[in-house]
This record gives structure tokens, C-alpha cells and sequence, in this order.
């Protein structure tokens, strides 16, 4: 009995995404020529989303709602994920500020599956790259149908390529309208894909992961902490580091003692303006000696500023 369970196991796991895939994708055994339907069914889909106030997680999986609170009268900030692996998102999005959000209504996120626009039987995602090389290439058509009913959102494709994520751009997608998340795969995207349906690239960094999926937690998380509501106290979100250039100051909390080693007296003083300084002091600091790059860009910044006009 002990020897059929793994089997057993494998098929009811193959026989749940077959179901899936037939609930989400009913055109999937359509041709290529007739792609527009897909597209069509996944306007439909996103249009009935935007209607509700709830957020819907979708993969060939699962499909699960989480409803929002009916007290709240905020519109909801719309995420779409474009991801070849949902299931990647299923815990993160449900703990935290971030579950909390989603639980509240505050913000909707979509995953959406890029594998049921894959080619044939096996769902094809990828091909050799053209002129030779070492990887694959994810393939243009999939993504392109993947992100047709989402034309009127901000597209960004997760891509060492892309320009790195800061604070300001964060800002900017939290007061933005809808936002979609494209996670990149395997040696690239084809380029045509890029000039045709992505409105910008961006990276975490001067490093090389998996996928974007890592990413698009990241930027979800920093945008959704941004909203109102969210965080208890807002005016943490615009004391922190980057607001003004410079990291942030070191924290302290109680004990006053902590094996040996004393909060700084300033702190314990309740002289306001004396902590202000403090604060201000070690924030430059910091930057100056942590972050070169920040605090050259910091001191250009307040030359200009004192500059005669």
C-alpha cells in the first residue's frame, strides 16, 4: 500500500491541473490563429476583477477570493503578476501587512499564469536563442497574449537589464493606477515582446536570480506598505531611509542597558531639538561612510540648493 502513495499522489496532482487548466483557459486546445479569444477571455476576466472588491489569486491550481472589508471606501490598488510560477506568491501574499491589505481591500493583486499561453502540448514558454548561445529565450508570443488585457496598466518586466529599484519609483507605481509585474525567465525575453508591450524595465540590483518573481514580491511589498491605511504610524514611511537622500539614523528601544552596551544619552535627554541633531548627525554619517554613491549624490544636491538663483 505504502509503495502506491507517491504514484497516487503524482496523479491526483497531474489530474488537479488538468481541471484547472480547463476552468481557466477553456480555448486552450484552440490554434494559434485563434489566439484572440484567449486574449478576449482574459479581458473578461480582468474586467470582472475591477468590478469586485476582492482579490482574486489565479493559477492553473487554485482559485481563491479573499474579501475586503466593507467598511473601507478606498479604491483598491490593482497588481497583476505575470509569472510562470503562482504558487511562488501563495504564502507571501497572505501574512503580514500585505495579507492584511489584501484581507482590507486596499489592494488587489492577480496572478496570472503565463504557462496557460504556452505552446502545445507541453506549453511551451521558451526557444534557442537566434545566432546560437548558451540558454533559452522566453518567446514573445505567450507574454504578448498574456499581457493584452492588461494594455491599460503600467508593464514592467523584472530584468537584470532594467534600471535599479529605488524609493522614488516605488512612490510613483503607489499613487500610479494599475501596475503588472512581468516575472522574466530563462537567458531572456525576446525583445520584440520588450518594444511591444513593456513600459519599463526594472532591476534589484547589480545581480542575477532565478526569475522575477523575487522581485515582484519586493516591489508589491514596497508599494503596498506606501498606501494609506497600511502602516500604523504613516509618518514612519517618510522619516526612513532615502526620503531625503541619506539612510536612516541607528534605533534604539527599551531596555536602556542591553549587556554592557547604553542607549545614547541624547535619546533619554527629551531635549527635542538636541535628538533632532543627533538624528540629522548620524544620518550623514551613515550615508557617508556606507553609502559613497548616496552621499556624493547628496552633497551635489544641497550645493545646488544653496546656490544663488
Amino acid at each position: 500500500m505504502l509503495a502506491l502513495e507517491a504514484p497516487l499522489a503524482t496523479v491526483s496532482a497531474w489530474l488537479r491541473r488538468v481541471r484547472g487548466a480547463r476552468v481557466l483557459a477553456p480555448n486552450r486546445r484552440r490554434d494559434r490563429s485563434e489566439s484572440l479569444s484567449q486574449g478576449e477571455a482574459g479581458a473578461s476576466w480582468v474586467e470582472s476583477l475591477s468590478a469586485s472588491r476582492c482579490t482574486t489569486v489565479v493559477s492553473d491550481r487554485t482559485s481563491y477570493r479573499l474579501n475586503a472589508s466593507s467598511e473601507d471606501t478606498l479604491l483598491p490598488v490593482k497588481i497583476s503578476v505575470i509569472t510562470m510560477f503562482p504558487e511562488y506568491f501563495d504564502s507571501p501574499l497572505q501574512i503580514s501587512l500585505v495579507g492584511k491589505a489584501i484581507e482590507r481591500g486596499l489592494v488587489e493583486v492577480a496572478l496570472i499564469d503565463l504557462r496557460l499561453q504556452g505552446r502545445g502540448v507541453h506549453r511551451q514558454l521558451d526557444d534557442a536563442p537566434f545566432g546560437g548561445g548558451a540558454g533559452m529565450v522566453m518567446m514573445a508570443e505567450p507574454l504578448r497574449e498574456s499581457l493584452a488585457p492588461l494594455a491599460d496598466s503600467h508593464r514592467v518586466l523584472l530584468s537584470p537589464s532594467g534600471a535599479p529599484l529605488t524609493q522614488s519609483t516605488l512612490d510613483r507605481w503607489a499613487i500610479g493606477g494599475p501596475l503588472t509585474l512581468v516575472c522574466g525567465r530563462y537567458e531572456g525575453v525576446d525583445q520584440r515582446a520588450i518594444d511591444a508591450c513593456i513600459d519599463e524595465e526594472i532591476s534589484l540590483g547589480d545581480y542575477v536570480l532565478l526569475g522575477g518573481e523575487a522581485g515582484a514580491l519586493a516591489i508589491i511589498e514596497g508599494v503596498v506598505r506606501l498606501l494609506p491605511g497600511v502602516v500604523g504610524n504613516p509618518e514612519s514611511t517618510r522619516t526612513e531611509s532615502f526620503r531625503d537622500g541619506l539612510l536612516e539614523e541607528p534605533q534604539y528601544t527599551r531596555p536602556a542597558e542591553f549587556e554592557g552596551m547604553e542607549v545614547p544619552e541624547v535619546l533619554l535627554s527629551g531635549n527635542h531639538a538636541r535628538i533632532n541633531e543627533w538624528r540629522q548627525a548620524q544620518r550623514e554619517e551613515r550615508t557617508r561612510s556606507r553609502r559613497p554613491d548616496l552621499w556624493a549624490a547628496y552633497v551635489e544636491r544641497q550645493r545646488e540648493e544653496d546656490a544663488p538663483s
